[in-house]
């Protein structure tokens, strides 16, 4: 009886390496656990990454202010030197402003009721313009904030700063405060909470003097060119220096992750956490093909082309992405959003996560090309020793 020539073709290339893969079982779900803790270990690490990157700018991202008037020198949002209420009236002369106004931010001490202390970055808007101020708030009303001493917190911080309901009475900087709202994830780089207030509260708290502040920020008038408004705003405030939004949030951003080497650390991190994936994956996947070493044999030794032999083991390496790499990136996503309850969030953007499964594709592949050299270097007689 007549038999045709066997068909090395994609279909069956990929029959055997889930065959190859399937085969004894718990060495998969060994690979499988490894490329599962590769995806979640690299995305905790970028994930960290990218949410002390976002914390930095928090607040100015949620200010709508076109610019920034600060103090000479300054070289982030969280520490400046205070500036006088002249350059906010310099500032409104300016033509193409349209808006300006006042904004208090200060590192102060927060004494919590059960006598400890803890630092507060106190942050004084003016509540009648709403250029800045506090968002997503949860508990209590933003018009909260005019009642005398009045402060909101974030629900994150409710237990470090001993605040358990609205109408907790407080004490900042020896000054008495009432907690009269609450938002939900408003976090700072440096760790301590954001206290929102008045102004003239912030004033009061922080122990700076009615005429002074720390920022000037405002907006533009409909059509007017950013970049000629601020070089006009520079001639006219010489003590201050003067940044359009953007950019001031790219210079606070730039400091605190490079210059202060806090986020360079936790970059090393996320580098480190890519490369131990990858060991990870390269020797769970090569132990699978050399496990299979004979089998390798055996189709060589039948006349399979080296293209069929690269095509099994490349299924190999997409199967295992693929069902290792998926419920990575959901258990990644379960313990980011866990992360929101915590001081410290972690980021998972649905662009990373995609991205997530393209580098575990990557790492699988980059495996497997290891693993090919030691497959196509066996010799096909070792099928028949004995």
């Amino acid at each position: 009886m007549k038999t045709g020539p066997l068909h090395w073709g994609a279909g069956m290339a990929g029959l055997l390496a889930w065959r190859n893969l399937a085969h004894d079982r718990s060495r998969f779900a060994v690979t499988l656990v490894g490329i599962i803790f590769a995806v979640v270990l690299i995305a905790m690490q970028i994930g960290l990454f990218l949410g002390f990157s976002d914390s930095t700018t928090n607040v100015i991202r949620h200010t709508r202010a076109d610019f920034w008037i600060v103090a000479k020198g300054s070289q982030n949002f969280e520490v400046t030197l205070p500036i006088n209420e002249r350059e906010l009236f310099l500032a409104r002369s300016v033509p193409g402003v349209a808006q300006a106004e006042a904004l208090l931010v200060q590192f102060t001490t927060w004494k919590t009721p059960g006598g400890g202390t803890e630092s507060v970055i106190i942050l004084g808007t003016d509540l009648n313009t709403g250029l800045a101020g506090p968002w997503n708030i949860v508990e209590g009303r933003l018009e909260d904030l005019r009642r005398p001493d009045a402060v909101m917190i974030d629900r994150v911080f409710m237990d470090k700063l001993g605040v358990s309901r609205i109408g907790t009475r407080v004490e900042i900087n020896n000054r008495r405060a009432l907690v009269v709202g609450f938002t939900q994830g408003i976090r700072s780089f440096t760790t301590s909470p954001w206290v929102f207030a008045s102004t003239r509260n912030a004033q009061r708290l922080s122990g700076f003097a009615e005429d002074q502040t720390n920022y000037v920020i405002g907006r533009l008038r409909p059509g007017a060119d950013p970049q000629r408004v601020r070089d006009d705003l520079v001639r006219t405030l010489p003590r201050t220096d003067v940044y359009l939004s953007e950019a001031f949030a790219a210079r606070t951003r730039d400091y605190w992750m490079f210059t202060t080497g806090a986020g360079a650390s936790v970059l090393v991190s996320a580098v480190l956490g890519l490369l131990v994936g990858v060991v990870i994956v390269a020797q769970v996947l090569y132990a699978t093909t050399v496990d299979h070493l004979p089998e390798f044999g055996t189709l060589r030794a039948m006349g399979a082309p080296r293209a069929f032999i690269y095509k099994v083991i490349m299924g190999q390496a997409v199967i295992s992405a693929t069902l290792g790499g998926l419920p990575g990136i959901a258990l990644s996503l379960l313990f980011a959003r866990g992360s929101e309850a915590g001081a410290a969030v972690i980021l998972v953007p649905p662009g990373l996560a995609v991205a997530l499964y393209g580098v575990t594709l990557v790492m699988c592949v980059l495996a497997s090309i290891v693993s090919i050299r030691k497959a196509m270097s066996i010799d096909p007689a070792m099928v028949f020793q004995r």
